[in-house]
């Protein structure tokens, strides 16, 4: 079974309701890279359609292999994972989170850690992952401001914006609010994962990717 096909609520392009849907993304043959993805439509009249959504030849995706080998490769996440270890804690990756957003895809994994001798696992960091950048912070919203704030992800150096004061403040506060809007429904779809409440697991990813994709157009708006 392909480990990227998700099951998940969204509202699909040019659709104004979210619906129930089957997703797996497609890499071309022999590459990694992203072409598209397709879904298996579960609601109403639609059930049973299936629909490819092609990204344009000129644009490079990385795929979900490729994202999983930039995690894995990032010197900071490796050096956090094995302090961890080090610690007799034991690393759990949650599932990879893709997440169309326009033209392109937002991936999100969680990793848990579980103490030595415990039994429930805790959300400790959140890695994001959106076209070249990767990222890992303790919350969504704060990788979510590492990527779309401006700053450098191997610096971490504060963003530096040209824009005047009040532009920029008034980009930082709707980000800002986006950002906490979708830490909030991952929590809560984290929790449902948790308890087996897949319906409304679904229905927090579909509020997390359309606050997503607000937060992407606002940062695109303020773009010279």
């Amino acid at each position: 079974p392909d480990p990227f096909l998700r099951h998940m609520v969204m509202r699909l392009p040019e659709e104004k309701q979210a619906e129930f849907i089957l997703m797996v993304p497609f890499t071309p043959r022999g590459k990694d890279n992203l072409a598209s993805w397709m879904v298996a439509r579960n609601d109403g009249a639609h059930y049973g359609e299936l629909v490819v959504y092609r990204f344009p030849k000129q644009s490079l995706v990385f795929g979900p292999t490729q994202i999983v080998n930039r995690i894995n490769q990032d010197t900071e996440i490796a050096r956090q994972i094995a302090l961890w270890d080090q610690g007799g804690s034991q690393v759990i990756r949650g599932n990879l989170l893709v997440i169309p957003i326009e033209e392109s895809l937002i991936y999100v994994m969680p990793l848990y850690l579980r103490a030595q001798g415990g039994r429930i696992p805790e959300l400790k960091r959140v890695v994001v992952a959106y076209q070249n950048r990767v990222v890992m912070e303790e919350t969504l919203d704060a990788g979510l401001a590492q990527l779309f704030g401006g700053a450098g992800a191997a610096t971490r150096e504060p963003a530096r914006v040209s824009e005047t004061p009040g532009a920029a403040s008034a980009l930082s506060a709707r980000a800002a609010d986006l950002a906490r809007r979708a830490n909030e429904s991952f929590r809560r779809a984290v929790e449902a994962q948790r308890a087996g409440d897949w319906a409304r697991y679904g229905e927090e990813l579909r509020r997390l990717e359309d606050v997503l994709r607000q937060l992407q157009a606002a940062v695109e708006e303020r773009k010279p």
